[in-house]
């Protein structure tokens, strides 16, 4: 027997040392997404004396556990305004969203014109832009439609960039879905619109939901465009109103700020845990079905 042959390790001890290989880049992989809601949770039940001393320690908690500062949130600011708002906004949005994204993603998969293509990567290339260059131009438009210092401004602002991705999100989903299907269909009777509606759309459910979450988390979370439009408390959304209501100059209420963040962040990170396997599926295509 050879040397090489004497210290090949078996098959059951490679077995454990990928075993334990696998659970060290999970767990560490956990470890770090959880960090940031870890951190949050210690902040937001701190008293201002254990947060700022420079000798805190982060991790430690020198005073009991205190909430004062979701009291502060709810009780001092309007918060509670704020998510509504911000509910109401992210809603609509999708509804627009929706009407307008998922027939122009089916006719640019589905109806073959001069054109389609390039159109299609236009569309995608839209989303591209910077938001930073187009406040400007859209600020004109709400000033013509009347609709400055509203969250509805927001509404009619927010579809520019949620649109173009859907659509080319949503178009390249209907790709995959076999024409046999749609086909079987129509010769049964269905016209076009009837075999959309009745056949494609439900085997398309992963890129529609994929189309929601995406449009409402990110009308949810965007900042430059409320900003810009919106400036009186009562018309914010929680990504401005805690951000100004909260930084009051040099002076940062830490505990209220990272309790706004957790209970915003947590019901989108449980939305997003249900819907993920459907998240997935609508952005990487989709399945044949």
């Amino acid at each position: 027997m050879s040397i090489a042959e004497t210290f090949r390790p078996s098959d059951e001890f490679r077995r454990r040392v990928e075993h334990v290989l696998i659970h060290v880049g999970v767990w560490s992989f956990v470890v770090v997404l959880a960090f940031p809601i870890v951190w949050m949770v210690i902040t937001a039940i701190k008293q201002d004396a254990d947060l700022y001393p420079e000798d805190a320690i982060p991790f430690w908690f020198k005073h009991s556990p205190t909430l004062a500062n979701f009291d502060v949130l709810f009780n001092h600011t309007e918060f509670v305004v704020w998510v509504v708002n911000t509910v109401e906004v992210s809603v609509l949005v999708v509804l627009i969203t929706l009407v307008v994204a998922v027939p122009a993603g089916y006719s640019l998969a589905r109806l073959q014109f001069p054109g389609s293509t390039t159109l299609s990567i236009v569309i995608f290339l839209t989303y591209l832009v910077p938001s930073s260059l187009l406040f400007i131009p859209l600020s004109q438009v709400v000033v013509q439609l009347g609709l400055q210092d509203s969250r509805w401004s927001l509404v009619v602002v927010y579809p520019t960039f949620t649109i173009p991705f859907c659509v080319w999100l949503m178009s390249g989903f209907f790709k995959t879905v076999p024409r046999e299907i749609e086909e079987a269909a129509r010769t049964d009777g269905c016209s076009r619109l009837g075999a959309a509606i009745r056949v494609v759309l439900p085997v398309s459910t992963p890129g529609i939901l994929s189309l929601i979450i995406f449009a409402f988390t990110l009308s949810m979370q965007e900042f430059i465009y409320v900003l810009t439009f919106v400036s009186s408390s009562a018309e914010k959304t929680v990504t401005l109103g805690v951000t100004t209501d909260l930084v009051r100059g040099d002076v940062y209420y830490w505990g209220s700020l990272m309790a706004g963040a957790l209970l915003v962040g947590i019901p989108v990170a449980i939305v997003y845990n249900f819907f993920l396997d459907h998240f997935v599926a609508g952005l990487t295509g989709g399945a044949v079905k």
